[in-house]
């Protein structure tokens, strides 16, 4: 039987200099983890976290998909000045900053929150929105830090969340809940008749 391979967002800020001292072997470990568990790799194409998430999910012989804010190539490198050279796929949506989150959010089966800004904020709370399954690596710093205070509260999307410390964990547990959620459309779809 064909595993099942599941799109798996990792949204972290840009710049670390406000993350945990050892931020970038931690993103590594995560990207490692990812192709490990034989998902593939979703990012806003860009520095920082998600670099080196995508450099890890590499390393381990993984998939990595990246969404650029931009509408070409030509526009990324230069006007972004954003990288290429770890995305095996980099999809240009000219949309911008605002417009790349929500696209690639969405495009995703689950999302993992690492260190982040409020770009990372924008993109938790769009996953959070549409109920994704999301992985919060806690320890890291910024955004992913403050989750558990933001979520506080009668919120209807709360039970998706997973908060962790450690990578690998994190990524085999947010690995579990999608499943989980699969399974659930699976049954849904049983009980449809599509033009039958």
């Amino acid at each position: 039987m064909k595993k099942e391979k599941f799109e798996i967002v990792v949204s972290g800020s840009a710049t670390i200099s406000h993350c945990c001292k050892n931020i970038i072997e931690i993103a590594k470990e995560v990207g490692r983890e990812i192709a490990r568990q034989g998902c593939n790799l979703v990012t806003g194409a860009t520095t920082g976290v998600p670099y080196y998430v995508a450099l890890g999910c590499k390393e381990a012989g993984g998939f990595s998909i990246g969404f650029s804010p931009a509408s070409s190539e030509r526009e990324h490198l230069k006007v972004y000045k954003l990288p290429v050279d770890v995305f095996d796929v980099i999809v240009y949506t000219g949309a911008d900053y605002v417009g790349r989150n929500v696209i690639m959010t969405k495009s995703a089966d689950g999302v993992i929150i690492i260190c982040g800004r409020m770009g990372t904020l924008h993109e938790f709370a769009t996953a959070f929105e549409v109920q994704k399954p999301i992985g919060v690596l806690e320890g890291t710093g910024g955004t992913a830090d403050k989750i558990r205070q933001i979520v506080t509260g009668p919120h209807r999307g709360a039970k998706k969340i997973i908060y962790e410390k450690d990578p690998k964990k994190l990524v085999q547990r947010l690995v579990e809940l999608i499943k989980k959620e699969k399974g659930r459309n699976k049954n849904y779809l049983k009980n449809q008749n599509y033009g039958k």
